[in-house]
């Protein structure tokens, strides 16, 4: 081949090369921008779900017995199609701050929400209202929890970016809806026409959560055309323990048994007393059944929101979240509910299906909060964060891009203005300093039911010296008063030496 000919070749490949360039740019700037579906629950333990029991050796996975399982297909299929977080952390374990932190990036000392009922600061930015500057519809159903004490509490004043928050109330944990001439209305009354957590014949229709979807289901088909993001926050799992048929009866034949952790409650840490709040001296199996019900209503609403994506050709184009506030200890440790660092309480489902965007099957074992939500999203998204935003950006984990200064370690608070604990997390270990105890060290990969303190062998463990001090940099930075408590700030300190 002469030089004319090759030259001639060369330039060929050259124009065909632009032309597949061009093609490929214009295919993407053609596309959709992503859609936001957010599916949020409400205390619940991450055991429940298969995805979640499918990470966990058999003595994990079933606590409660080898046949007390709830089947959660379409849960399921969101990690399937996307990512597992397998150590996901409320930043706070109660319903507010953890929220506060989950919407802002921020951890709780700095919203203003560092215990339940307490209003966030208005200035602070939610991901929504980034979103809504970027030119997206936004809307919420459910439970908010961030704007005070006010109970139900519709549509909240301050909409912190969620423009259609019709559907949006501020607290309780309701179980049945209604639609009026003045607008949404709990369902259950008492004598005196004030609204109560009762069922009163809630059905497919007026139940809580299946009530709920079908208000996200019509936000979804009204901005099919549009770029959306819609928050579903669903009250339940948590108490009270009601749901309607036929989910309440459903487990109630199920082997339900006490976790093994129930009868060693004596062994908990002092900030844990079994004799202490949440605390319960008798296992009940029907309480745990109707748990279930809760749950598995959840997957079946799932599966009708997942549903609508499919019919309307919004799957690939609509990244989908589920997730939770808090957990629920569902008697491990002889507790119920949350508030201490427990796995059961603290650990939360992170799932995150992303088309294009998130490989099928992608698991993420570093350990990550609620705090690192907002960061994350938005890069994933396409889109800034803003400044001032504290949690970390774990997109690269979630995409499969190398990571080479990942500090694994989250940092999780006790609620409340008095310091009562704080504690930093790993994939492995979890140290919790308090007002309550001496330092406990867990080694969660050893020890997964979190019944011996490492310290009490190892006074010097080098992961109590690298968290210890890990903590007091966050504090440092984040400002976390928690830590400048005289006993727990004498304990990281020494702990920090050795």
């Amino acid at each position: 081949m002469n030089r004319s000919t090759n030259s001639l070749l060369l330039t060929s490949i050259l124009v065909a090369t632009s032309i597949a360039m061009l093609h490929r740019t214009s295919i993407s700037a053609a596309e959709p921008p992503v859609n936001l579906l957010i599916i949020q629950t409400d205390e619940h333990n991450f055991r429940t779900l298969g995805c979640y029991r499918d990470t966990l050796p058999k003595e994990q996975a079933f606590v409660w017995g080898p046949k007390a399982i709830v089947e959660t297909p379409a849960i399921d299929s969101i990690a399937k199609r996307g990512a597992i977080c397998t150590s996901f952390y409320a930043t706070s374990p109660v319903c507010t701050p953890s929220r506060a932190s989950f919407f802002t990036g921020h951890y709780p000392q700095d919203t203003n929400s560092w215990q339940n009922d307490r209003p966030m600061r208005s200035d602070i930015k939610t991901f929504a209202a980034m979103l809504t500057d970027a030119g997206y519809k936004t809307g919420y159903a459910g439970k908010w929890h961030l704007d005070g004490p006010g109970k139900p509490q519709w549509a909240p004043e301050r909409q912190f970016g969620f423009a259609d928050n019709r559907f949006m109330f501020n607290r309780g944990h309701w179980k049945k809806f209604e639609l009026t001439d003045d607008g949404p209305r709990v369902g259950g009354r008492s004598k005196s026409g004030s609204p109560n957590y009762d069922l009163a014949g809630a059905d497919k229709k007026t139940f809580s959560t299946d009530w709920l979807t079908d208000r996200a289901i019509d936000f979804v088909r009204q901005h099919a055309q549009q770029p959306f993001c819609f928050h579903l926050s669903l009250p339940d799992p948590h108490g009270p323990n009601t749901v309607r048929p036929p989910y309440d009866t459903m487990y109630q034949d199920l082997p339900i048994h006490p976790p093994m952790t129930f009868d060693r409650a004596a062994e908990n840490p002092k900030w844990a007393d079994a004799s202490g709040r949440n605390a319960i001296k008798t296992f009940q199996t029907q309480q745990m059944a109707l748990y279930f019900g809760m749950v598995r209503c959840i997957d079946d609403n799932v599966a009708r929101l997942l549903a609508t994506l499919d019919e309307l050709d919004l799957t690939d184009h609509t990244m989908v979240v589920f997730t939770s506030d808090h957990g629920d200890l569902c008697y491990e440790h002889g507790r119920l509910n949350k508030g201490n660092p427990y796995e059961g309480s603290a650990k939360i489902p992170m799932i995150i299906a992303a088309p294009k965007i998130i490989p099928a099957g992608t698991v993420v074992d570093e350990a990550l909060g609620t705090v690192d939500f907002l960061p994350t999203v938005m890069t994933l998204m396409g889109k800034p964060a803003g400044q001032g935003v504290q949690g970390r950006d774990a997109s690269k984990l979630l995409t499969g891009k190398s990571v080479d200064d990942w500090h694994d370690i989250t940092f999780l608070r006790s609620a409340g203005p008095a310091a009562g604990w704080i504690a930093a997390v790993s994939d492995r270990y979890k140290l919790v300093v308090s007002v309550a105890d001496t330092p406990w060290l867990f080694d969660l990969q050893d020890d997964p039911d979190e019944l011996i303190n490492q310290l009490a062998a190892s006074p010097h463990h080098p992961a109590a010296k690298e968290f210890a001090q890990a903590i007091l940099q966050y504090a440092e930075q984040f400002k976390d008063p928690h830590a400048e408590n005289p006993k727990i700030r004498s304990q990281l300190l020494e702990l920090a030496k050795h």
